[in-house]
C-alpha cells in the first residue's frame, strides 16, 4: 500500500474520530471544523480504499480495517509527541534514552565512573553506549557521521563544526618497580638513558611524547619493549627493571600503584588536556546539552570553555 499521500494531519484526524465516534466531537477534540474533519475522512477513505467508519446506532463504528489501524496509529502519534516533548523539555529524572560516547582508552577509565554516578543519582533511565577511537581523525569521523553524541580525548583539530570544552588534564610520570636501585638516587638524564624502556607505540598523531622531548635535546633512549597501550605498562614495570613513561591517572587505575614508584621525567613535559567534543549541529538540543553539562559537572575543577581548542600538541592517544 502506498502511503505517500497520507500526511500526519490525516492520522491525527483518524485517531480523533476513532476516539470520539463522531465527526463533530472529533473536530472539537483537535481544533478543526466539522467540514475539515469530513474532508479528512473522505481523503483517508480514498487513500486506504476502505470506508473506515460507518454509521451505527451509537455513532460511527470502525470497520475491521480501521480497527486494525487504530492501535498502531495511536502508538505512532504518542511516540511522535514524546519525541517532540523530548527535544523541547528534557527531564532526566523520567526520560528513558541512550547516549553514545566516543572515548579514547584512558579517558574511559576516568570519565565513566564519574558520569555513571551522576546518572544513577539524577537520570536512572539514561543508558550509555561507548565507542573507542585511537586518533583525532577517527573521533571527528564519529562526530561527523552522528555515530556518537560526544567524544572525550585529547583536543581535536580546530574546526567550525566541532566544539570543545576541557574536562581534565594528566601529567606524565616515569614509573619503576618499588625498590628499584635507581629510585635511591635522582633520576637525571644520564641515569634515565641508562635504563631499558617500555615504549607506548606511537600512532599517526605523532611521536611518543617522551621521545619527542628527548629529540629536542639530541638524546635517544633504549627501547627494550614496545606495547600498543599505556594501560599494560604498570604491570610490566612492576615485575621488571624497566622504566615506562605514563600518565599519572593510568597508574592510579592500574591496580599496581602500591608496587610502583613514580618519579619525574628528567625534562619538562606538558600535561595532557582531555577535552569533550561535540558536533555543532547538536549544540542547542536540550538532551545533548544536558548530557554535556552532566559530564562537565562530574569534573568540579573543569576549565570551563565553549571554545575550539587547537590540537597541535605532539602527543598520542591512549
Amino acid at each position: 500500500m502506498n502511503l505517500h499521500g497520507i500526511d500526519l494531519n490525516l492520522l491525527v484526524a483518524f485517531d480523533a474520530i476513532n476516539a470520539e465516534r463522531n465527526v463533530t466531537r472529533a473536530g472539537a477534540r483537535i481544533g478543526r471544523t466539522q467540514p475539515a474533519m469530513s474532508a479528512a475522512l473522505a481523503r483517508l477513505r480514498d487513500l486506504l480504499k476502505d470506508e473506515l467508519f460507518v454509521r451505527g446506532p451509537s455513532g460511527l463504528q470502525p470497520t475491521p480495517r480501521a480497527a486494525e489501524l487504530a492501535e498502531p496509529i495511536a502508538t505512532a502519534l504518542r511516540d511522535i509527541q514524546r519525541t517532540l516533548d523530548f527535544t523541547q523539555d528534557f527531564d532526566p529524572s523520567t526520560v528513558r534514552t541512550t547516549f553514545s560516547l566516543g572515548l579514547s582508552g584512558h579517558a574511559g577509565s576516568v570519565v565513566l565512573p564519574r558520569l555513571l554516578a551522576v546518572l544513577a543519582a539524577r537520570a536512572p533511565g539514561v543508558d550509555l553506549t561507548v565507542r573507542e577511537f585511537d586518533s583525532r581523525d577517527a573521533a571527528i569521523d564519529l562526530l561527523d557521521a552522528g555515530d556518537v553524541d560526544l567524544t572525550v580525548g585529547i583536543p581535536l583539530s580546530a574546526s567550525s563544526r566541532i566544539l570543545n570544552a576541557r574536562l581534565f588534564q594528566e601529567r606524565y610520570v616515569c614509573i619503576l618497580r618499588k625498590n628499584h636501585p635507581t629510585t635511591a638516587r635522582a633520576l637525571d638524564a644520564q641515569t634515565f638513558l641508562s635504563l631499558n624502556h617500555i615504549q607506548i607505540a606511537p600512532d599517526t598523531d605523532g611521536l611518543d611524547v617522551a621521545d619527542a622531548a628527548l629529540a629536542t635535546k639530541g638524546m635517544r633512549r633504549r627501547v627494550a619493549l614496545t606495547v600498543p597501550q599505556m594501560a599494560s605498562a604498570p604491570q610490566l614495570v612492576a615485575s621488571s627493571d624497566m622504566l615506562a613513561i605514563v600518565m599519572e591517572g593510568v597508574v592510579a587505575n592500574s591496580g599496581f600503584a602500591d608496587r610502583l614508584t613514580m618519579v619525574d621525567f628528567p625534562l619538562p613535559l606538558n600535561p595532557v588536556p582531555f577535552v569533550m567534543s561535540w558536533h555543532r549541529r547538536n549544540d542547542a538540543h536540550p538532551a545533548q546539552r544536558w548530557i554535556r553539562n552532566a559530564l562537565l559537572g562530574a569534573f568540579p575543577h573543569v576549565w570551563l570553555a565553549s571554545e575550539n581548542l587547537c590540537g597541535d600538541l605532539v602527543q598520542p592517544y591512549y
